[in-house]
């Protein structure tokens, strides 16, 4: 999924009204600590012309990285929530017959776009499993419920 020079998110989701509520980035990295994730984060802004939206997700193969309100937290700051992305990834990963640490990110992102079209299509948060329970303490999944992916930044 290569990205157009219009968004330079990996991923991105509109909420049902059209507006930007999610933007995500993908990377390969294992082991990326709290504090690595929140430079990086700082560093893409800082450099970056980026359309911001409420909620930024950082993923790697082995850890998500969540951060709420995110327009207005632009400075170097940990995320909201970190998840152990195992249980979520795993299905995935053996269905593509790869692991975490074989996964490139052009892999693992059209894993998380079919991940995101999950929750984005599915009718209720009861078939949330526990795992992604932050999705609906951080409102993310009702934020971007019923929502679209931006395909203006998908090429």
């Amino acid at each position: 999924m290569a990205v157009n020079s219009d968004s330079a998110w990996d991923l991105s989701v509109n909420n049902r009204n059209g507006q930007l509520a999610l933007v995500v980035e993908v990377k390969s990295k294992l082991n990326a600590s709290p504090e690595w994730a929140a430079s990086l984060r700082r560093n893409i802004f800082a450099h970056g012309t980026f359309p911001i939206a409420p909620y930024f997700l950082m993923v790697f193969p082995d850890r998500f990285y969540l951060w709420t309100n995110a327009e207005v937290q632009l400075e170097q700051s940990e995320a909201d929530y970190a998840v152990d992305a195992h249980s979520i990834l795993q299905p995935y990963l053996e269905r593509a017959g790869v692991t975490a640490e074989q996964i490139s990110g052009e892999s693992l992102e059209l894993i998380i776009a079919s991940w995101l079209g999950k929750i984005i299509y599915s009718q209720s948060p009861e078939h949330i499993d526990e795992s992604e329970r932050w999705l609906i303490d951080s409102g993310l999944y009702a934020a971007i419920a019923g929502g679209k992916f931006d395909y203006k930044a998908v090429a």
